[in-house]
């Protein structure tokens, strides 16, 4: 089966108002940046969002926040957005802050079919309010549910046109877990190659998964917080 489309704007066709995405990335390493710019010009509203973070101010989610198209963001770290912390603060997004740990484990359990786990993770803090504990081997442990979304942005560095796709080094991140947890899955890739050229022993993600593919027009690799050593005076 060919899975591959033109463009980011082809592969979001159908994303809807009210749609859950998880967005693939950790800060701004390996998110799908074509989609997300293209997901800002469609102007879908009233999304859930579920990746790491919610970007940086004018980049990766940053673009779909202060385009006001998320109505709430599940994640693990926000520190880096000004825009997330004010639209918080008035009451104008609805923000899920979840361990990490937790996190990936909540969408690898969505991908696998698992509803819920038991974590020590959160007990005894808010993160436990509301939610189930029990007791193993005299440990206390809180259940956390598992993450599925509507769709799943995804980047990968190689993909080919059956949706087999290869991620590099820490790119890889939370994109092959969520890549199984959503009901369409979309890859965007940096080189798109004929099936048959990857070595299946190094893909990462089954075609299985994958509902379009498309090579990615650009990207930016921008780096979010850059720090530079002083140099050391020779002696």
């Amino acid at each position: 089966m060919n899975k591959v489309v033109a463009n980011a704007d082809e592969a979001i066709r159908d994303v809807f108002d009210g749609a859950s995405i998880m967005i693939g990335g950790f800060g701004l390493c390996g998110m799908p940046e074509n989609l997300i710019r293209a997901l800002v010009r469609k102007g879908t509203k009233n999304l859930t969002t579920i990746s790491n973070n919610a970007g940086v101010d004018g980049a990766g989610n940053g673009l779909l926040l202060s385009a006001g198209q998320i109505a709430r963001h599940i994640g693990t770290y926000v520190g880096e957005n000004k825009l997330l912390e004010e639209m918080v603060l008035k009451g104008k997004i609805r923000l899920d802050l979840v361990p990490q740990g937790t996190f990936s484990e909540r969408i690898r359990a969505g991908g696998a079919g698992i509803p819920a786990f038991f974590t020590p993770t959160g007990v005894g803090t808010i993160v436990a309010e509301g939610k189930e504990t029990r007791e193993f081997e005299g440990r206390l442990y809180v259940m956390e549910r598992a993450l599925t979304a509507d769709f799943a942005f995804v980047k990968a560095w190689k993909g080919d046109r059956r949706g087999n796709l290869v991620y590099r080094k820490t790119a890889r991140n939370f994109n092959p877990m969520m890549a199984t947890a959503a009901k369409i899955t979309i890859a965007e890739v940096e080189h798109l190659v004929d099936a048959g050229e990857l070595n299946p022993d190094e893909i990462h993600t089954p075609s299985v998964y994958v509902k379009r593919i498309f090579q990615g027009e650009l990207y930016e690799r921008r780096i979010e917080k850059r720090t530079v050593r002083r140099a050391v005076p020779s002696t």
